[in-house]
């Protein structure tokens, strides 16, 4: 039979990151290139004991679930985010499959083909593929270290009049800024003048390398669920293990009602099993304790990154040295196109992910990302070299 397949699949792009994992399975490769947390932190027996915890309870694990998740689960997470300041009831809560599920949830509830979507420039890939995949307009706002430029988003927001802005104003993927206070107040501002939602995506917010800092949420800026125009989303993938694929999304109640119906046309619930695991984990294990031991990992291992890239006296190759999160951003020699670097880098087992996967329009191509977190020690130092050396040949042939 001929298949054919629906105009919004056949203008999907494939997901870069995924493609080049794929590229790297069963040889030898140094990968920067996915957002890997390192597999050696995970809390393995923690996760282990909770997962028997649920077998000897029998409390339905098995079985079908709650649409909106565990309830247990849902008052857990929401203490949680009380110490953040967001005061939150379950019922303004739904678990989703992974924070992606949230994201599309929401396009699906909030928007309709043809609507217009403001995001960062450059930002998360696969937001875009969300997005795309919805028939939806998406339009960058220039942007740059301390978040959107509020000047281009009031000009955007009366050019297009669009239905939500979409941000990561923590650590953001892929380039690890934090927005300033300033830019979140504005943003908060001018969403609430012209009516507009605005969706926080927050996978890396907890991972701060300065135990101090406090970066606040937009909801917890905004603190009015109800009435509010900010609608959150967060993930225990990066804090916990990305194979439990939880994560959740919080805010008006009739905003999450909807998405409670999207959600049982796509998969009915979230993995039950998944759910109690983490139910029962959040109850016996310290994840605070063991959020602040990955966070200082992570944080050395982005300076070993840095330390690296310095040593190899790259002329003019820069970056912002990230406060949190698991990226380093880096701007290339311009004119250089990092879709081409890679291709010589992979022939030296290393491998990035080139930064034109993450704008909405008109890329800066000699730009790349580079995780910090999955690689460390000699295989980090190999594989500096090995970008390195694929970066100098690749500018000697030009």
């Amino acid at each position: 039979m001929d298949y054919r397949f629906s105009r919004n699949v056949e203008r999907l792009q494939s997901s870069a990151v995924r493609d080049i994992l794929k590229l790297t399975q069963g040889k030898e490769m140094i990968s920067f290139a996915g957002g890997l947390p390192a597999e050696e932190l995970f809390p393995l027996e923690a996760i282990r004991e909770a997962a028997d915890r649920v077998f000897t309870t029998g409390n339905g694990s098995l079985q079908y679930g709650l649409t909106e998740g565990y309830l247990p689960l849902r008052e857990q997470i929401c203490k949680r985010m009380l110490q953040k300041g967001m005061n939150i009831q379950p019922e303004q809560m739904i678990i989703t499959t992974g924070s992606q599920q949230a994201i599309d949830l929401i396009a699906r509830v909030l928007l309709e083909p043809g609507d217009v979507v403001l995001v960062e420039n450059p930002t998360y890939l696969a937001s875009l593929q969300v997005f795309n995949l919805s028939g939806l307009r998406v339009i960058p706002v220039a942007s740059d270290k301390d978040g959107m430029i509020m000047e281009d988003l009031q000009r955007l927001m009366k050019q297009h009049q669009p239905r939500l802005v979409y941000v990561v104003p923590t650590f953001g993927n892929p380039t690890g800024r934090v927005w300033s206070l300033e830019r979140r107040l504005g943003l908060l501002e001018i969403c609430h003048q012209h009516g507009v939602a605005i969706l926080e995506d927050d996978p890396y917010g907890d991972i701060k390398f300065d135990a101090t800092a406090i970066y606040p949420t937009l909801y917890s800026l905004e603190g009015n669920s109800e009435g509010g125009c900010v609608l959150y989303t967060s993930t225990f993938s990066k804090t916990v293990a990305p194979a439990l694929r939880t994560g959740w999304a919080m805010g008006n109640q009739k905003v999450i009602q909807m998405m409670a119906k999207a959600k049982q046309a796509a998969d009915l619930h979230s993995s039950s099993l998944d759910q109690q695991t983490l139910s029962h984990l959040l109850e016996h294990f310290a994840l605070d304790a063991h959020i602040r031991t990955i966070a200082d990992a992570y944080g050395e291992r982005m300076q070993h990154m840095q330390a690296l890239l310095c040593q190899q006296n790259l002329r003019d190759v820069t970056w912002v040295e990230p406060k949190g999160g698991m990226f380093l951003w880096v701007e290339l020699p311009e004119g250089l196109d990092a879709e081409a670097l890679l291709r010589c880098a992979v022939t030296k087992n290393v491998a990035f992910v080139p930064g034109a996967a993450f704008y909405a329009e008109e890329p800066q191509r000699n730009t790349a990302r580079l995780n910090f977190t999955y690689t460390q020690g000699e295989r980090m130092a190999l594989g500096i070299k090995g970008f390195a050396e694929a970066l100098n040949e690749f500018l000697a042939r030009c």
